[in-house]
């Protein structure tokens, strides 16, 4: 197994293991860009649970999460194993209501604040 697949399948990993996952700059306590801040500000109003990755810790990850969902950018948000999107995306989705209506579609616990 070479590094890509070992860092694939980490990511692979983390996806499965959390409903919602974000792969992030920084933490949801202390994002460490604004458009993370974006995401998580827009999971909490939701009230979803959400598990994070910081790919700053990590160039591995970092840049294998890229490869992974074939998006160029960071944040990238997961639904039970589904790559959603970025930032914008997400904002989109949140404001149309399209974000509540997915989470809610997959069986998933949402409570909006």
């Amino acid at each position: 197994m070479n590094n890509t697949d070992h860092v694939s399948q980490n990511i692979e990993n983390e996806i499965k293991s959390n409903d919602v996952m974000l792969f992030m700059k920084g933490t949801p306590v202390f994002p460490q860009c604004g458009f993370s801040a974006r995401v998580v500000d827009i999971l909490t109003k939701v009230g979803v649970k959400f598990g994070s990755v910081n790919v700053l810790d990590s160039d591995e990850i970092r840049e294998g999460i890229k490869q992974y969902s074939n998006w160029p950018t960071i944040p990238q948000l997961y639904v039970k194993n589904e790559f959603i999107g970025g930032c914008d995306i997400v904002s989109e989705m949140f404001e149309s209501g399209e974000l509540l209506e997915l989470l809610n579609t997959k069986g998933i616990e949402v409570s909006p604040s």
